[in-house]
C-alpha cells in the first residue's frame, strides 16, 4: 500500500512539473481533412488563438484520407506529451468506430478529451422541380413511390449517407442512396435534377439556395441553426431524428492531465473571444468550449446513439 502510495505521489510530481513548462516547442494539430474546407477553417481558428495564448506556434498538419481513418491513426501514435493534438470529429469517434471492422485505432482508448470546438447541423435541400415543400410533403412523395426518388451524399459512410438512411429509418421511407466523392459533384447533380435531394452543410448550398436552385425543407440538428432561423429542424416532423456535425481536441491517452486542463481552458476562453464566435456561428455553427469530462459524456453518448442507428441501417464500410 505504501509503495502505492509513493508511486502515485511521484506520478502527481512529475505530470505537475511537466506541465509546469509547458508547452517549451511548438504544437502540431492534426487535421484529417483537407484544406479549405470547414474542418480545417474552424481548426485554424482556434490554433491561431491557442498559439497565442500558449506562447509557442500551433502548426496544423492535414492528413485527410480514408474518411479520418488517416489522420486519427497518426495522431493515435504521437507521443502523449501534449505536443501533438487531434481535430477530432463525429466520424473519427462515432461513425468510423460503427461503420468499420478493423480500425487502426481505438476510439476509446486511445484518446482523451479536451474540448468541444463547435456543433453544426446541415440542411436537407431537393431540386427545386421537386413538388414539395417541406419534409412531410417530402415523406408522403416518396412513401406513394418507394425506391424511386433518389438522395445524394459525400460517399459510402460520409455524415450525409448516414443522415439519409436516418430519415428512411426514422419516417417509413425508401429514398436510394447515389454516392458521390464529395459532397460538391453531388450538390450540383441534385441542381441537375438527377438525385432529388441532398443533406449537406449550409456554407455549400447557401448561394444555390439563395438563387432557387435548390429548395431548403429543413435542417438536421435537435434545435434550429442559427444561420437558417426560419427553416423548421427534420424532428419538427420525425421525432428522434438528429444528426450534427461537431468537432473537438483530442489528444494522446496518456497526455499528462494537468496539460490536458490547460488545454481545454486556454480552448475555452479562445472560443467564447467574440471574433471567433461571430467567425464560427458565421459558418453555420454553433460554438462550444466545455470541459474534457463534458466533452468525454458527449462523445460516449454520440457513439451509442449513432451507432446504433448504423446498425439498424447496416451501413458497412470495406476494410
Amino acid at each position: 500500500m505504501r509503495t502505492f502510495v509513493i508511486a502515485a505521489a511521484l506520478l502527481a510530481l512529475a505530470t505537475a512539473a511537466a506541465a509546469q513548462g509547458y508547452p517549451a516547442k511548438p504544437l502540431r494539430l492534426i487535421d484529417a481533412d483537407a484544406a479549405g474546407g470547414a474542418p480545417d477553417q474552424l481548426g485554424r481558428i482556434v490554433a491561431q488563438k491557442l498559439a497565442e495564448s500558449l506562447g509557442q506556434p500551433m502548426i496544423v498538419d492535414n492528413r485527410p484520407g480514408a474518411a479520418g481513418v488517416l489522420g486519427a491513426d497518426l495522431a493515435s501514435k504521437a507521443p502523449a506529451d501534449g505536443y501533438t493534438l487531434l481535430l477530432t470529429t463525429t466520424s473519427i469517434y462515432a461513425l468510423l468506430p460503427s461503420m468499420k471492422k478493423n480500425l487502426p485505432y481505438d476510439p476509446v482508448k486511445d484518446f482523451v478529451a479536451i474540448s468541444r470546438i463547435a456543433t453544426a447541423s446541415n440542411v436537407l435541400v431537393v431540386n427545386a422541380a421537386l413538388p414539395v415543400n417541406s419534409v412531410a410533403e417530402l415523406i408522403a412523395l416518396a412513401k406513394g413511390k418507394p425506391g424511386v426518388y433518389n438522395y445524394a451524399s459525400a460517399g459510402i459512410g460520409s455524415p450525409a449517407h448516414l443522415a439519409g438512411e436516418m430519415l428512411n429509418l426514422l419516417a417509413g421511407i425508401r429514398i436510394t442512396h447515389v454516392p458521390y466523392k464529395g459532397a460538391a459533384p453531388g450538390l450540383l447533380d441534385v441542381i441537375a435534377g438527377n438525385p432529388h435531394l441532398i443533406i449537406t452543410s449550409p456554407i455549400s448550398a447557401a448561394g444555390h439556395m439563395n438563387a432557387g436552385r435548390v429548395r431548403a425543407l429543413a435542417t438536421t440538428g435537435a434545435q434550429r441553426n442559427p444561420r437558417l432561423p426560419d427553416l423548421p429542424t427534420i424532428a419538427d416532423t420525425v421525432p428522434g431524428y438528429e444528426i450534427s456535425q461537431t468537432w473537438g481536441l483530442a489528444a494522446p491517452t496518456g497526455t499528462p492531465s494537468a496539460i490536458v486542463t490547460r488545454l481545454s481552458d486556454e480552448t475555452g476562453k479562445a472560443i467564447r473571444l467574440t471574433d471567433v464566435k461571430e467567425r464560427v456561428l458565421g459558418m453555420g455553427a454553433v460554438p462550444a468550449g466545455d470541459t474534457p469530462a463534458e466533452f468525454q459524456a458527449y462523445i460516449d453518448g454520440e457513439r451509442r446513439r449513432l451507432g446504433d442507428v448504423i446498425a439498424r441501417t447496416g451501413i458497412v464500410l470495406a476494410d
